[in-house]
């Protein structure tokens, strides 16, 4: 019995964990373009390019697309 609840405990932990992976952008303006970018979600910043929805072997959970960038491309 403490096993099996020790068990559903990690997995709590780690769906909790999982919730505050994205963050919510507000519609706003470009400043370049002057284009309106509609509201959207995008993965919180933590400067790894492992886990980025647009890296090559992850998927963006809201648009169901796959990533297609590779992981450790260069930046110019």
């Amino acid at each position: 019995m403490k096993k099996e609840l020790a068990l559903i405990s990690i997995i709590l932990a780690f769906a909790a964990g999982g919730a505050f992976a994205q963050v919510h952008v507000r519609g706003h303006y470009n400043r370049r373009t002057g284009t309106y970018v509609a509201p959207h979600y995008r993965c919180a910043p933590d400067h790894s390019r492992l886990n980025n929805w647009s890296t090559r072997g992850n998927y963006n959970p809201f648009t169901g697309k796959r990533g297609s960038t590779g992981t450790y491309r260069r930046r110019k």
